[in-house]
């Protein structure tokens, strides 16, 4: 999944000669915190809700000072580059310009990112969640699927989140089965702690309602 592939054109991207106030009403509209600048196809920099409260709002954007000049992905660029680049720069929206860096065609949004995310990781499927706590050094995903599959389970997605300044990671699993106890038992005795597990009698309805919140939220 690339760019392109979630690129939108109806956020309309703001001048330079706009007026700060016009653009915050932009963003109220379009219920995101940030916005493109273009001037004829060409992509400026990114203005946010925070450059026009430090300013005066009644002066031209141009006129500012901003935090997010030079921000933006490529039409080609990975679905994982634009998140990495929305989530360091607490980003609502990621401008995005043809290959050769030379013309805006669009933005992705935050909320579009959640949402290819919500659908291809199989968040919001029926299932379980299981969190396991390793060691680096111990950690085999191949391991740990293979023993998922010798019980007839599906592991639907895998994320690894490390510690910083520890050896340990933490694998989060999506699995098709509510009833995990073999595979857990399984795990443990392959020298895998289980964290945490959340199946659907006692979490799916939370996750989903979660979601449909943060998705109500976002279009609010």
């Amino acid at each position: 999944m690339t760019a392109k592939e979630l690129l939108s054109q109806s956020i309309l991207p703001v001048k330079t000669s706009d007026k700060g106030q016009l653009v915050l009403e932009r963003m109220q509209v379009y219920h995101v915190s940030h916005l493109p600048i273009v001037n004829h196809d060409k992509l400026l920099g990114i203005v946010s809700e925070d450059d026009i409260l430090i300013h005066n709002p009644d002066e031209a954007i141009g006129s500012y000072r901003l935090m997010h000049q030079q921000i933006q992905c490529t039409e080609n660029d990975h679905i994982f580059d634009l998140m990495t680049k929305i989530g360091a720069f607490k980003l609502t929206l990621i401008p995005i310009v043809s290959k050769d860096n030379e013309t805006y065609l669009g933005v992705v949004t935050l909320e579009d990112v959640l949402k290819y995310f919500a659908v291809q990781f199989s968040f919001t499927d029926p299932g379980s969640i299981l969190v396991i706590e390793t060691s680096v050094h111990n950690y085999l995903l191949s391991e740990i699927i293979r023993l998922a599959e010798a019980e007839d389970i599906t592991v639907l997605s895998s994320f690894t989140t490390s510690l910083p300044n520890s050896n340990k990671v933490y694998i989060t699993l999506k699995l098709n089965a509510q009833d995990i106890f073999a595979y857990k038992a399984s795990l443990e005795r392959f020298g895998y702690e289980v964290y945490a597990t959340f199946s659907d009698a006692e979490f799916g309805d939370t996750l989903q309602d979660r979601y449909d919140s943060l998705m109500s939220y976002l279009n609010l």
